[in-house]
């Protein structure tokens, strides 16, 4: 017999599978999280094969909870998938992002050939809207998962990701604000707002330092040093951002007139604060970003968060003289691949060219 708690939290003697009363405990769940720091729910939702893939992610390969968070859905969504295109049994009431995927193990994973992947692929494709970026993501998911599987977990002898082939992408041209529809953003924010100095500030880091979104709510004030600031970037890497005279002004400026009173002293170590007194989330300032865009009257292109990344990374390159180099270093990037994007010639550029070629006077008569 085994004691365990029932769903009134008692303690009992039974044979019951402890999986099923959790399942239906959010107390003992919660009891559990706070006094192991384990997140018991994960019990029920996700195959041992998965949670021990990102678990590897994590402690092995040292990956982001952005990224772990990513390769989750990516493989979610194809067990789920896979759980209906091979024939499983699904109650006729179930949508289909609540198909359990709980009871698939290894024999399920074994039974994954090449053709099941690129069915996957075609249904995200026609059925969600999945474009070549979003569908290469999920093809870069499976080659990690699959060569985990039979590398390292020793689950699986043959691998069907090996020859799954990644649709092709076309280079594209990073989508940027120019150096005047910058300046015209942070001159359209409305003084008398409750958010300006906090708003200004973010708006500034981003056109200035080129972080990530990530990185931009995660910031610490006593990471704060000077002209330098350290953040925790991609991957868990740790990189410096030198702060100009603008980012340290409207860093300054907010924070002597933050009001944190009601914040609870963790809250207070980070330097934006949401209106209830906690660290700014990622939704709350793709939020802002569009509405100051919006205000602003830029409203030929969707300007992003990220959108603001590719503009200080294209600013410092052609207006700053920053080589390649050094801009992989100040973006975070891993590799140089990356960071080419932003050596993208202008049309301006591209008119200049044509004009100065000394033929370009001489017309037919």
């Amino acid at each position: 017999m085994t004691e365990i708690y029932n769903s009134n939290l008692k303690k009992t003697k039974s044979k019951i599978d402890i999986t099923s009363i959790i399942k239906d405990d959010e107390k003992y769940i919660n009891n559990i999280k706070n006094r192991f720091g384990i997140e018991v729910q994960e019990i029920n939702k996700l195959p041992k094969v998965i949670m021990d893939f990102l678990n590897y992610l994590e402690t092995i390969k040292g990956k982001s909870k952005n990224t772990i968070e990513a390769y989750k859905i990516d493989l979610c969504l194809l067990f789920k998938y896979l759980k209906v295109y091979k024939g499983y049994y699904i109650p006729d009431d179930i949508e289909f992002e609540d198909i359990p995927i709980n009871d698939l193990g290894e024999d399920f994973v074994r039974s994954i050939v090449l053709t099941d992947l690129y069915a996957f692929l075609s249904f995200v494709e026609k059925q969600r809207g999945n474009g070549n970026y979003a569908r290469a993501r999920k093809v870069a998911t499976f080659k990690s998962f699959f060569n985990y599987l039979q590398g390292k977990a020793k689950i699986i002898n043959t691998n069907p990701a090996t020859e799954l082939e990644s649709p092709k992408i076309n280079k594209r041209h990073p989508i940027y604000l120019t150096l005047d529809e910058s300046v015209s953003l942070l001159s359209s924010l409305d003084t008398n707002n409750c958010n300006y100095l906090r708003d200004y500030c973010i708006l500034t880091l981003f056109l200035n330092c080129g972080m990530r979104l990530s990185e931009l709510c995660s910031i610490k004030i006593d990471k704060i040093k000077g002209d330098t600031l350290t953040i925790i970037g991609k991957g868990n890497k740790e990189r410096t951002v030198y702060l100009n005279d603008a980012c340290i002004s409207a860093i300054n400026n907010y924070l002597s007139k933050r009001n944190d009173s009601k914040a609870t002293d963790e809250n207070k170590k980070y330097l934006f604060l949401s209106s209830r007194n906690t660290p700014i989330n990622k939704r709350t300032v793709e939020l802002l970003v569009k509405k100051h865009v919006k205000n602003a009257g830029l409203t030929n292109a969707k300007y992003t968060p990220h959108k603001l990344r590719h503009t200080a990374a294209t600013l410092m390159y052609k207006h700053g003289n920053v080589d390649i180099r050094s801009l992989q270093s100040i973006l975070g990037h891993e590799n140089i691949s990356t960071t080419q994007i932003y050596t993208h010639v202008d049309e301006e550029i591209l008119r200049e060219a044509a004009n100065s070629n000394p033929l370009a006077n001489i017309n037919n008569k």
